[in-house]
């Protein structure tokens, strides 16, 4: 048994804590918000994942002190806009050598900077590692088969994570790309809205499926770029967990695009949802990167003028269209 903290009572950290606790592990969960916590000690459930029952053997803290003392493991599961105001919450308390496991996805907007990056910075000593794969919370929490890909910077951190991780209902790879995973992760949001989008604006399954195709692409040739390994983004936290964000109506980035193919602006699409949108935040880093490393991302292009600059969603999937011919794959030839 081993004892864990999940840094961020999301629906996604209290699905993981439920995962961890039905392992055997002693799990305590932490919240920035007061009332999350007294809500979840006297209620055992989150409103978030309605119906899913939390062990009493459990607990929930305010205090990020008493949340990391004698931790193995450490889990960040705030969202990707609050992971550097977290870390630096738990700078004072950490040890050194603690291993610190971001399970949230995204790049900071203006350092275009990788969670990872930003929790080494500013946790110097920990041992830091990352999470990811297609796995929606609601799904997890339930209990439902899933599978996941853990990365760190090494093979003895990774396959303990695993060990942790793994169940009946829950399996875990290990990888040392931890770079391609958050890649993965981050940019597959951006493409799930423009798949929302063309869910709202009521386009067939031949357009998910180029979004999805084409998308990956964009994906892996700026992943590789900027040092990711090409099979990551083969991989569950490339393809797999874009498939699964571009498909399921349990994805918020999802859900958000479709409201704005409908013609909500970004801002009331976020409000609807409800929840953190991640794409939003990543879009415009997205597009920050695709041009410092000179790699073209029409989708990525498009989704920021969607979001940013008022363009209709129709005229952007018009443009992605009629684009200049060209082959599939450069590196193909007669």
């Amino acid at each position: 048994m081993a004892k864990v903290s999940i840094i961020g009572a999301g629906s996604w950290g209290i699905a993981l804590a439920l995962l961890l606790s039905n392992n055997g592990h002693q799990v305590t969960v932490w919240s920035a918000l007061e009332e999350e916590v007294e809500e979840l000690k006297t209620k055992r459930e989150h409103h978030s994942l309605p119906g899913v029952k939390l062990p009493d053997t459990m607990e929930f803290t305010g205090n990020m002190e008493s949340a990391m003392a004698d931790k193995e493991l450490l889990v960040t599961a705030v969202p990707s806009v609050f992971v550097r105001q977290t870390a630096e919450k738990m700078r004072p308390f950490l040890c050194k050598g603690q291993i610190v496991v971001n399970v949230a996805k995204g790049i900071e907007e203006g350092t275009l900077k990788t969670l990872s990056d930003i929790l080494e910075e500013t946790l110097p000593g920990a041992d830091v590692a990352v999470l990811s794969g297609p796995s929606h919370a609601e799904e997890v929490s339930r209990g439902l088969p899933t599978t996941c890909v853990v990365g760190a910077r090494t093979r003895e951190t990774a396959e303990y994570i695993q060990g942790l991780f793994m169940s009946e209902v829950f399996r875990v790879y290990t990888s040392p790309d931890i770079l391609g995973i958050e890649l993965g992760g981050a940019l597959k949001n951006v493409i799930a809205l423009a798949a929302g989008i063309a869910d709202g604006l009521g386009y067939g399954d031949n357009t998910k499926a180029a979004l999805i195709t084409r998308g990956i692409a964009e994906i892996a040739r700026l992943g590789v770029a900027m040092g990711g390994r090409i099979e990551t983004f083969g991989g569950l936290s490339g393809i797999g967990d874009l498939i699964v964000t571009c498909a399921s109506m349990h994805s918020r980035n999802r859900r958000a695009g479709i409201l704005i193919g409908k013609g909500y602006t970004m801002e009331e699409a976020m409000k609807e949802v409800k929840m953190v949108v991640e794409g939003v935040y990543s879009a415009k880093a997205a597009m920050e990167l695709a041009k410092k490393y000179d790699k073209p991302m029409p989708i990525v292009e498009q989704v920021n003028a969607v979001l940013f600059e008022g363009k209709p969603a129709g005229e952007a999937v018009k443009e992605l269209m009629l684009r200049d011919r060209r082959k599939e794959d450069a590196g193909l030839t007669w």
